[in-house]
Protein backbone atom coordinates (compact mmCIF):
# COMPACT_ATOMS: atom_id res chain seq x y z
CA UNK A 1 0.00 0.00 0.00
CA UNK A 2 2.89 2.36 0.75
CA UNK A 3 4.40 1.63 -2.66
CA UNK A 4 1.10 2.50 -4.33
CA UNK A 5 0.95 5.76 -2.43
CA UNK A 6 4.55 6.61 -3.33
CA UNK A 7 3.97 5.71 -6.98
CA UNK A 8 0.52 7.12 -7.66
CA UNK A 9 -0.49 9.70 -5.08
CA UNK A 10 2.67 11.41 -3.90
CA UNK A 11 3.96 12.48 -7.37
CA UNK A 12 0.57 14.04 -8.11
CA UNK A 13 0.66 15.94 -4.84
CA UNK A 14 4.20 17.18 -5.46
CA UNK A 15 3.20 18.37 -8.92
CA UNK A 16 0.09 20.08 -7.59
CA UNK A 17 1.94 21.77 -4.74
CA UNK A 18 4.83 22.93 -6.93
CA UNK A 19 2.43 24.24 -9.57
CA UNK A 20 0.73 26.39 -6.96
CA UNK A 21 3.36 27.78 -4.69
CA UNK A 22 5.14 25.65 -2.10
CA UNK A 23 6.14 28.61 0.04
CA UNK A 24 2.54 29.22 1.09
CA UNK A 25 1.68 27.57 4.38
CA UNK A 26 -1.80 26.56 3.17
CA UNK A 27 -0.28 24.55 0.30
CA UNK A 28 2.03 22.70 2.68
CA UNK A 29 -0.92 22.04 5.00
CA UNK A 30 -2.93 20.57 2.13
CA UNK A 31 -0.12 18.16 1.26
CA UNK A 32 0.33 17.15 4.89
CA UNK A 33 -3.41 16.68 5.33
CA UNK A 34 -3.42 14.05 2.59
CA UNK A 35 -0.37 12.33 4.06
CA UNK A 36 -1.86 12.39 7.57
CA UNK A 37 -4.99 10.71 6.31
CA UNK A 38 -3.00 8.04 4.50
CA UNK A 39 -0.80 7.25 7.50
CA UNK A 40 -3.86 6.88 9.74
CA UNK A 41 -5.04 4.00 7.56
CA UNK A 42 -2.51 1.73 9.27
CA UNK A 43 -4.18 0.57 12.47
CA UNK A 44 -0.92 -0.49 14.12
CA UNK A 45 0.42 3.04 13.78
CA UNK A 46 -2.62 4.95 15.03
CA UNK A 47 -1.18 5.36 18.52
CA UNK A 48 1.95 7.07 17.14
CA UNK A 49 2.10 10.73 16.24
CA UNK A 50 2.23 11.92 12.63
CA UNK A 51 6.02 12.26 12.39
CA UNK A 52 6.62 8.82 13.89
CA UNK A 53 4.21 7.34 11.33
CA UNK A 54 6.09 9.09 8.51
CA UNK A 55 9.40 7.68 9.70
CA UNK A 56 7.98 4.19 10.13
CA UNK A 57 6.48 4.22 6.61
CA UNK A 58 9.61 5.85 5.15
CA UNK A 59 7.65 8.87 3.98
CA UNK A 60 9.70 11.30 6.03
CA UNK A 61 9.97 14.86 4.82
CA UNK A 62 11.89 17.68 6.44
CA UNK A 63 9.92 19.29 9.20
CA UNK A 64 9.41 22.98 8.51
CA UNK A 65 9.98 25.58 11.21
CA UNK A 66 6.73 27.37 10.52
Amino acid sequence: MVNLYKTLVRPQLFYFISALSPHYAKDKELFEKVQRRFTKMFTKLKSKDYYERLIHLKLWMERSNS
